[in-house]
């Protein structure tokens, strides 16, 4: 059974890893069961966060705006991690994130790894809830901050330390870590509606607009639409093609 790991967790301003982006990452190495450092960091997000976002976990738009460059902060997460298995709850939205960044800064995570929700969902199938919140409650652990990534990650792992304790015996194969495989969706190219429309935007508002049209993909134009109508409006009807540009 895994003692050796680092658990770790993320905020992201939605539930999307094509779509949407890290703003903190948070996380626990534990060596022989004992914690022995620890990652806490902001990444600031191209889009703002949204007001809900910043109500669930209580980070700001201005408390990520100092954060370092996202590619240091994601290389020194990657070195933090080292060879050791990963453990989250939920792992695999953890993952899937940590991955398309790093892919995204020609990085490297292929990992092994353990999912606490599975093991939960295995070994207590009549808890009505198996969210790391309700299994804090069941197990009285302590969450000091819940939705902020380092003390999720914490909790996380002190909920596998008692998981096992409880269920290692009887079920060890469960606290065995396995590769973990993810691939990243086909990317899409921006659409000619989209890039259309970025043309106008610029023109109507009167702002350059950085970096190759061409180049940019389909979830690039629009979060880069979404930007510039948020800093500056929205065109009016007559003078656009509002509706379309995500098409």
């Amino acid at each position: 059974m895994v003692t050796s790991y680092v658990c770790f967790d993320l905020e992201t301003t939605g539930l999307s890893p094509d779509r949407d982006e890290i703003i903190e990452i948070g996380a626990v190495k534990v060596v022989e069961g004992k914690v022995t450092d620890r990652f806490m960091h902001f990444v600031k997000p191209d889009m703002p966060i949204s007001a809900e976002v910043s109500s669930l976990t209580g980070i700001s738009n201005e408390m990520v705006a100092d954060a370092g460059p996202t590619d240091r902060i994601i290389y020194d997460f990657l070195q933090f991690c080292e060879s050791y298995p990963v453990i989250g709850h939920n792992l695999m939205f953890d993952y899937r994130f940590t991955c398309r960044y790093a892919k995204k800064y020609y990085m490297d995570f292929q990992k092994e790894g353990i999912d606490t929700l599975k093991i939960a969902r295995k070994v207590l199938p009549d808890l009505p809830s198996k969210s790391l919140e309700s299994l804090c409650t069941y197990y009285n652990i302590v969450n000091a901050s819940a939705h902020r990534a380092y003390h999720d990650a914490l909790a996380t792992a002190k909920l596998y330390q008692t998981l096992k304790h409880y269920f290692g015996a009887e079920s060890e194969e469960l606290f065995c870590a396995t590769p973990l495989a993810w691939k990243q969706k086909k990317v899409q190219a921006a659409t000619n509606r989209q890039k259309e429309y970025l043309k106008e935007l610029a023109k109507y508002h009167k702002i350059d607009i950085n970096g190759d049209l061409e180049s940019l993909t389909r979830s690039e134009a629009s979060r880069m639409i979404d930007r510039i109508i948020l800093k500056n409006g929205q065109m009016p009807r007559s003078a656009g093609r509002r509706g379309l540009y995500n098409k």
